[in-house]
């Protein structure tokens, strides 16, 4: 670790701080982190700089939680929390800015795959090893960062896609004409490409059901409703909405609604969401307006503080790690599920 330069830095952060410095573009402080903290023993703490996509989702807002409460003081680490706005220049700023403070680890959840092979070379120039949390990145030399946690968005798409099938066949509808949409993520994300990926393989296997359009919503709330609005107004035999996360199915919703239609298992339009990390994802299985919710685990910080922790004893870590999740529908005793679930 950097000590005497941590030292130094922190020293001047925390002099700002008291001085009422809170203007726009501030770096998140710890607020469990005291005066008495910058001494001597503050040369110990693992510093740690997070360049996060940004807060569009209850995906992540949870997932940016998971960070704060893993990388604190009392575990150990001070963290360098950047939150991206969506925008991946914005990373690249947070990310060199690290570098300059030489960070002990970079933990990135890019925006899109591509386009981080300069800065990454960068990092690892500075012998700061990179972790990538969420999403993933395609580079030319692999060797740019250390490792991956996060979700097998393929294998979600998958599940999705199974479902779908599952749901159809015990309904009778396996031989019908099923019309499809999908409301997509943020063009070129990892989510958004597995997602899309994984569904379109199930897809694929059933000359039956045809997908009218795909179009993105970009993981909101707001564009979800927009896309889906228009989505009734150019089709109106809608049998399934693909929606590739919670807030853009909840947009979706609020659209079906407003156009005099209805959705669930009631309804006459079958709306698959993904994510699954809110109340208001169970709430509208419960009130009967949404199918199925396949998980998207946001709870990531625990498994990057493994791989630090192998890392500061220098021990070797796995490429690609995924965590567990599940599928939930409204046919589930969703009571019982959310009394055990951690968010």
């Amino acid at each position: 670790m950097k000590k005497l330069k941590w030292k130094l830095l922190l020293s001047f952060l925390l002099v700002l701080s008291l001085a009422g410095c809170h203007g726009q573009g501030e770096r998140p402080r710890d607020e469990r982190l005291y005066e008495d903290d910058v001494t001597s023993e503050r040369e110990d703490y693992i510093v740690v700089g997070f360049a996060q996509v940004g807060s569009e989702s209850d995906y992540r807002i949870a997932n940016s939680a998971s960070f704060r409460e893993t990388f604190c003081a009392e575990n150990g680490y001070y963290l360098l929390f950047e939150d991206g706005q969506q925008k991946q220049e914005n990373q690249i700023k947070a990310m060199r800015n690290f570098i300059l403070q030489e960070v002990d680890y970079i933990v990135l959840d890019p925006v899109v795959e591509t386009g981080w092979d300069e800065v990454l070379q960068e990092a690892k120039a500075a012998g700061i090893p990179v972790i990538l949390s969420d999403r993933s990145v395609t580079v030319e030399d692999e060797d740019l960062y250390t490792c991956w946690v996060g979700s097998d968005f393929e294998e979600e798409g998958k599940k999705a896609g199974l479902w779908l099938e599952n749901y159809l066949e015990k309904t009778g509808r396996d031989e019908d004409e099923i019309r499809l949409v999908t409301l997509q993520g943020t063009p070129g994300s990892s989510a958004q490409i597995g997602r899309t990926a994984g569904f379109s393989q199930i897809l694929g296997r059933h000359p039956n059901w045809q997908m009218l359009e795909c179009a993105s919503g970009d993981f909101t709330q707001s564009k979800g409703q927009e896309v889906m609005a228009r989505f009734l107004k150019s089709y109106h035999d809608i049998d399934v909405v693909i929606s590739e996360n919670d807030n853009m199915t909840f947009g979706a919703i609020e659209a079906i609604e407003q156009a005099g239609r209805t959705c669930g298992p009631k309804g006459d339009i079958i709306v698959i969401s993904f994510d699954a990390v809110s109340e208001a994802s169970f709430a509208a299985m419960k009130e009967g307006k949404l199918h199925a919710d396949m998980e998207c685990n946001p709870l990531l910080a625990p498994m990057v503080d493994e791989i630090i922790r192998k890392l500061e004893r220098g021990e070797s870590v796995e490429k690609i790690q995924y965590v567990e999740e599940r599928c939930f529908d409204a046919f589930m005793d969703l009571d019982a599920i959310q009394e055990e679930r951690k968010y």
